[in-house]
């Protein structure tokens, strides 16, 4: 039979029923496949708006705290100084020598009686005494101190605690002496064993100082190796060795590296322990082996016809890494570095390891100052047993996430402005 008078089955033999429902079934799969892909993701943008939004919740209330209005005539107190006798170190102690905790207290009787007198905080002068420092000029003045009120008083103004103090503070509250405000301190202060006086500034200045360390070290030393062993390293079972090593080191738990640290640093600076040098130097271990592997696939994804092209106009082999290579590899490696440094940045085992878990309330000095870290301070904060410190813990949180959030924008910045195409 002729192709002219062949019936169209025969020239189209796929058009069958059984076809048909091979090709329904594909893209029957097809249409499963894709609404499976866009549930995950609309579990995950889910999941993580719950996250956000309970950190958010919780953490709210933990930049406020519970203060008691007082007005202090500090003119007729008894209390003197000028500019010159409280700027120094001893201001402090100067104000604490003049009674300036009995003036507070005394006031504060006049104005709630006793009983609201003991609610608030034993280390309220404090307060006063940092704005008279600030401002000398107030003692011949009177003045309205908004004071933090005791840990105990704060639980009854959320309806914890002992009932007497939920009374008191309800009489107080209805006064209007009483209410939470937002707690400015928190962002200034250090640790502190009241959750009415801590502060997160101590741990956000030991988490800077610890991440400098670690970027100063791990970023060059990590592109150093990656340029090395991915331009020059001649292929033997040596460099392979090298390659197999800096992809387990970059599997291996953090704990492993904090023991590195205590093992190796803390017997290099036995007087450093807790300092952010130390932290920085065991976190840029843990750092480095990223940097390495995102490195090295950043640098051969570079085409070799740019190597080619500049040998070829004269350029020498050392030209063509610096001037060609690395700049546009840049990017790629500065992705690697913000997975390092994000991880870097949560992590709290190793630096447990090397003593970062002291009681620090003041912030630290510089590089070898005792500290603590975000990630560290959110962890005794969560193991406290006051419930005072459960809001500040969220609070710290989503400090730690903004501060993870800036430093990750500033490195896609800085990524995308390095970044050329070819």
């Amino acid at each position: 039979m002729s192709d002219a008078t062949a019936s169209p089955d025969a020239i189209r033999p796929t058009r069958t029923d059984a076809f048909r429902q091979r090709l329904e079934k594909r893209y029957a799969a097809e249409r499963r496949f894709k609404l499976a892909g866009l549930s995950a993701i609309l579990l995950s943008v889910a999941v993580l708006i719950f996250l956000l939004g309970n950190m958010t919740y919780n953490g709210l209330a933990g930049f406020q705290r519970a203060e008691i209005d007082v007005k202090i005539d500090l003119s007729q107190s008894g209390i003197a100084g000028d500019e010159n006798t409280l700027t120094g170190p001893l201001a402090i102690q100067t104000l604490e020598g003049q009674g300036l905790a009995d003036v507070v207290q005394f006031y504060a009787t006049q104005e709630l009686g006793e009983e609201g007198a003991r609610g608030i905080s034993s280390e309220a002068w404090r307060d006063v005494a940092a704005e008279i420092i600030a401002d000398p000029t107030i003692l011949q003045t009177e003045q309205t101190f908004s004071l933090p009120a005791s840990d105990d008083l704060a639980s009854g103004l959320k309806g914890e605690g002992s009932t007497e103090m939920q009374a008191l503070a309800d009489r107080l509250e209805a006064d209007g002496k009483l209410a939470s405000n937002f707690d400015a301190g928190f962002l200034q202060r250090s640790d502190a064993t009241s959750p009415q006086k801590v502060g997160i500034w101590g741990a956000l200045k030991g988490s800077i100082l610890t991440m400098i360390v670690t970027l100063f070290l791990a970023f060059p030393i990590g592109v150093m190796a990656a340029l090395y062993l991915e331009e020059y390293a001649s292929k033997n079972r040596w460099t392979d060795l090298i390659e197999v090593s800096i992809n387990n080191l970059a599997a291996v738990p953090s704990i492993i590296f904090g023991l590195l640290g205590l093992a190796v640093f803390l017997w290099m600076f036995p007087n450093y322990r807790s300092a952010p040098l130390i932290g920085g130097m065991t976190l840029a271990l843990m750092t480095m082996p990223v940097i390495v592997i995102s490195g090295r696939n950043a640098i051969k994804a570079v085409p070799p016809s740019i190597r080619d092209g500049a040998l070829a106009i004269g350029a020498s082999p050392v030209q063509v890494v610096f001037h060609h290579v690395l700049p546009l590899a840049l990017p790629g490696i500065l992705t690697g570095t913000i997975i390092g440094m994000a991880r870097a940045l949560g992590e709290t085992a190793p630096l447990l390891m090397i003593g970062m878990r002291a009681f620090v309330a003041t912030p630290p000095d510089g590089f070898t100052s005792p500290a603590t870290v975000l990630p560290v301070q959110i962890f005794l904060w969560s193991d406290e047993i006051d419930r005072g410190f459960v809001e500040r813990t969220s609070a710290a949180i989503i400090i730690l996430l903004l501060f993870l959030l800036l430093m990750n924008g500033l490195a896609i910045y800085l990524r995308n402005k390095f970044e050329k195409t070819w």
